[in-house]
């Protein structure tokens, strides 16, 4: 059951008609977790503003982007999320072995160092266990503080949008 309760544009309140606007605009549609956001037009401008930025002008590429949600989707068992970045994460060159190893939990053995690190850090983070000085100084060292800030915000945004899908019950397209 879908619990989403979309507006219809004659009930919004004048914000969130231009909230809206500005999002059908910028995407040619309403994205999912944006129809929950809606309700609260500061919450979905501020986090277009966020979303925007890491999906196309963060340090990350789009694949890494994919890696770090991947983890969080697992995490917090959205099936909307997971099956759409399962999708996404082939599209941005990795194989379905990696993706569904990173959906279950497991290491994809990512060849390139870098992609590898950023798994790592995100599932440890995820995991729950504090970081060792070590490990943060390997991680801070290995990707750079803008990295590193960029995959924890990642994870917080994809957190948010993850919840949203998985609370609302939103269902998988097709299915």
């Amino acid at each position: 059951m879908n619990r989403i309760e979309d507006l219809k544009p004659e009930t919004m309140t004048v914000q969130q008609k231009q909230v809206f606007d500005q999002l059908v605009a910028g995407r040619g549609r309403i994205l999912a977790p944006y129809r929950v956001w809606i309700h609260s037009p500061d919450v979905a401008s501020r986090m277009e503003s966020l979303g925007t930025y890491l999906n196309k002008r963060s340090n990350l590429t789009q694949r890494e982007v994919e890696i770090v949600i991947l983890v969080i989707a697992r995490h917090w068992q959205s099936p909307y999320v997971i099956d759409a970045h399962v999708k996404l994460g082939m599209q941005e060159g990795m194989t379905r072995e990696q993706v569904e190893a990173i959906r279950d939990g497991k290491d994809p053995k990512l060849p390139d160092a870098r992609g590898a690190d950023i798994h790592a850090f995100a599932a440890e983070i995820v995991g729950g266990a504090k970081l060792s000085e070590e490990r943060f100084a390997y991680f801070a060292e290995k990707l750079g503080r803008p990295t590193v800030a960029e995959v924890l915000v990642t994870l917080g945004y994809y957190t948010s949008v993850a919840l949203a899908m998985k609370i609302h019950d939103m269902p998988i397209p097709g299915q």
